[in-house]
This record gives C-alpha cells, sequence and structure tokens, in this order.
C-alpha cells in the first residue's frame, strides 16, 4: 500500500479526490495539512489520520510517496516548495500557481527534483478531445482556420461560492475568477491540440457584480503564426453550454451539439458531418486516478508535465492583462 499526505482540502474538487481515494485498497492517506484546522480535521477523520497545522510534521513522513495539494492557489508556492525538499511526487490542483512567473519557478524545481507532477486537466480524457488531438495532428482537417473551445455553468447562480468556497471567487485568494478557473481547461485542450499562440486579447467581465473584484464571464482571442484564429469562452453565469468546442479547416470541419459529435473530411470515411461520429477512442480515468496510476510506475506518459501546467499560467495571465489594457499581448 503507497501513502499519501494532503496539503489542503479547500478546493471544492477536494472532496472527489477523497472519495476516490477512499474507493482504492492501494492508497492510505497518513496525514492531512491544513491552515484551517477544523478542515483538516473533517478530511483526515475519513481516513482516521493525523490532522495538522503544522506542515512540518505533515511532510515528515518519509514513507509518503506523493502529496495532494487542494489549498487556496495562493498557498501553492510555499506547499509545492516543502512538498520538493521533502522529495514527495505532486498532484496540484489548477492553476499551478498565482501568476506565471511563479508556475514557471515552480516547475522548474520539481523537474529538477524528477518527481512526478499532475493537475486537474480531466478533460484530456474525453474519447472525443483525444479523437481531435490525434486528427489535428494528422491533418485530416487540412490547415487550421478557426477553433473554439468553452466551458461554462451556472455555478455562480447555484450557490457554488457562497459558503465554504467562497474564497474561489475572491482572486487574492485563488489568482482568477471564473475565467481563469473554468477557462484554464479549454485552455489547456488548445494549447494541448495546437502549442503556444503569438498573441492574445479578452473580453472579461462581471455580470451580477456578487462578489467584488472578481470576474465571471469573458472570451478571449488567440492569434497563430499559421494565421488560425482560436477563441476560448468561459463562465460561471451561463446556463448551458450547447457548443463546447467547433473546428473549421481547410479539408473539413469538428463540431460538439448538445452532447453529439460531427465531424466532416473527405480523409475520415463516413465523415459526412450530418450523422453523430462515434468511432472514437476509449476515455481515460481522471486526471487524478491518471497520477495515482503513475505512482504505481504505470502511464507516466499520460501526465500533464509541470512546465504545461505552468505555460497555461503564463498565458492566462497574458489574456487577462490584455483584456485590462484592452490590447493584445504578445507571448
Amino acid at each position: 500500500m503507497k501513502k499519501l499526505v494532503l496539503l489542503g482540502a479547500a478546493h471544492i474538487h477536494t472532496p472527489n479526490f477523497l472519495r476516490i481515494l477512499q474507493g482504492r485498497s492501494d492508497f492510505q492517506v497518513t496525514g492531512v495539512w491544513d491552515h484551517n484546522f477544523e478542515r483538516a480535521q473533517e478530511a483526515a477523520a475519513q481516513f482516521n489520520c493525523q490532522a495538522s497545522t503544522d506542515l512540518t510534521e505533515i511532510l515528515e513522513d518519509k514513507e509518503a510517496l506523493g502529496a495532494i495539494i487542494c489549498s487556496e492557489t495562493k498557498l501553492h508556492a510555499e506547499l509545492v516548495a516543502n512538498a520538493v525538499k521533502a522529495g514527495k511526487h505532486l498532484f496540484v490542483e489548477k492553476p499551478l500557481g498565482m501568476q506565471g512567473d511563479e508556475a514557471l519557478q515552480m516547475a522548474d524545481m520539481i523537474s529538477r527534483a524528477g518527481l512526478l507532477f499532475q493537475t486537474g486537466y480531466f478533460m484530456r480524457g474525453n474519447p472525443i478531445y483525444r479523437f481531435l488531438k490525434e486528427h489535428i495532428a494528422l491533418g485530416t482537417f487540412g490547415k487550421i482556420t478557426r477553433m473554439r473551445l468553452s466551458n461554462c455553468h451556472a455555478g455562480l447562480f447555484r450557490g457554488y461560492f457562497d459558503t465554504q468556497w467562497r474564497w474561489m471567487a475572491d482572486p487574492e485568494q485563488a489568482g482568477c475568477g471564473a475565467f481563469g478557473d473554468l477557462g484554464t481547461h479549454v485552455l489547456d485542450l488548445l494549447l494541448w491540440f495546437y502549442g503556444m499562440p503569438e498573441t492574445v486579447t479578452a473580453q472579461i467581465n462581471q455580470v451580477t457584480g456578487r462578489f467584488p473584484g472578481c470576474d465571471e464571464s469573458g472570451e478571449a482571442l488567440l492569434s497563430y503564426a499559421d494565421g488560425c484564429i482560436a477563441s476560448i469562452a468561459a463562465a460561471w453565469v451561463d446556463w448551458a453550454d450547447p457548443m463546447p468546442f467547433m473546428l473549421s479547416g481547410t479539408e473539413g470541419y469538428a463540431c460538439i451539439y448538445n452532447q453529439q459529435f460531427y465531424v466532416k473530411s473527405d480523409k475520415l470515411s463516413g465523415a459526412g458531418g450530418l450523422m453523430p461520429w462515434t468511432q472514437l477512442p476509449e476515455a481515460l480515468p481522471h486526471a487524478f486516478e491518471l497520477f495515482l496510476e503513475a505512482l504505481h510506475g504505470r502511464q507516466t506518459e499520460l501526465l500533464v508535465t509541470a512546465n504545461e501546467a505552468a505555460q497555461r499560467n503564463v498565458v492566462m495571465q497574458a489574456i487577462y492583462e490584455a483584456a485590462a489594457e484592452k490590447t493584445w499581448k504578445s507571448l
């Protein structure tokens, strides 16, 4: 049985990670740290393990192979530095850092230490996005001219951030608002598909003003050297997201509409674009489960690298700066 420690239980995804761990017999959580002792106790009670506000006390467990970091984003740099010093493999919830430079420093530290790393970009495991990753690289759609990705929900109206997850709507603690929180997932997909853009611009808005200083919706344009123009949208104030992906190229197109996937390309037999396309690869386990498998030495090539996570921070920071300055920013 492999042992892990939990550093911070603040993130909205923490309960799901704990459920996953409780469902496995090959992992044991031996300690929980949180600056909020009540929160640490609540998480630790699920594993009958130690809870502490003393980080050194939790990390000194030499049998613990890895650390799961689900704290407020503003604490990531300190927690990562200490976990790396203790030689722990790392799962760090997204975003990696508050800003790009901070994330790059963490990525360099993790890489130099030779530690496994993973973050919560679970969309990569979706069969449709795995298909798109492969066929964009193969040139199935010809020269890509436009791509649009969105990740929107009505979490603000549903009260997601009114109580225990309130810090996620405070950019001083989270590093971003709705656009950064949800937009980083589709930004990851875009960069995974197509690499780094040359320039970015955006419009990022408050809609209701419920959380002062916190954006609730936005859309960014990303321009590529080959002429492709991409956009990403994200919001906590959308009741539906019926078309989360669209791609247009000189030899075809692809789109997701109302959870159905459509593909048009003469390079794929039967891909006429009128009927849902179902010839897809298998779904991968959740990003967190891939990390657990990697700790067993399996599927390490499927992890998001620390440098990839940091680059998402770099691009997102440029997007926010471009929106604030009402201009295009170069990368």
